[in-house]
């Protein structure tokens, strides 16, 4: 999971309640749980980040089995400009593949699934959560999380880490 920025060349359950906010620019976008039916779109909105080696391939069952994790923002014409994955490990939580549009970053839309995930994993009674990011983790850091150690995190998740990738832990406390 990461939240790199993309060079312009590398891009050429419990309910939760959706939101609706203007973006720098005016379009309006809402925030919502994804369901199967995203998976594609998931799935082809990851593309660019995978082959650019900021995002880890996942098959899109994946994307269809574990879609009530993510979080997604949906632009008015029902396009998704960005998702989010939140997964439960007992008390504490794990986002991954984060993923916005190129055409959107630097527009509040990451920022925004960001918050929509902290209310969610409160909601969920979360005590913290973690990611790894193999970019400048700007946004996170923006937003409250450290740098952390990867024995610290849920053990089932820190297994899954790739070595080869170099990613760094990050940790926020809700």
């Amino acid at each position: 999971m990461t939240t790199a920025t993309l060079p312009p060349a590398a891009l050429t359950a419990s309910p939760l309640r959706t939101s609706a906010a203007r973006w720098r620019g005016g379009v309006e976008f809402q925030v919502r749980r994804a369901n199967e039916g995203d998976a594609p779109a998931l799935a082809a909105l990851s593309r660019p980040f995978v082959h650019a080696g900021a995002l880890r391939e996942r098959p899109l069952s994946l994307y269809v089995s574990r879609a009530s994790e993510f979080l997604v923002a949906q632009a008015p014409d029902g396009t998704l400009e960005g998702g989010l994955g939140l997964s439960e490990h007992a008390a504490d939580g794990v986002l991954y593949n984060f993923c916005v549009a190129a055409h959107r970053q630097g527009s509040g839309l990451g920022g925004r699934l960001l918050q929509a995930a902290f209310s969610r994993a409160r909601g969920r009674a979360l005590a913290m959560l973690f990611t790894a990011t193999t970019g400048s983790g700007r946004l996170f850091l923006g937003h409250g999380f450290v740098p952390s150690r990867s024995d610290l995190a849920p053990a089932a998740w820190a297994r899954t880490l790739d070595p080869g990738r170099n990613a760094r832990v990050l940790a926020r406390t809700l």
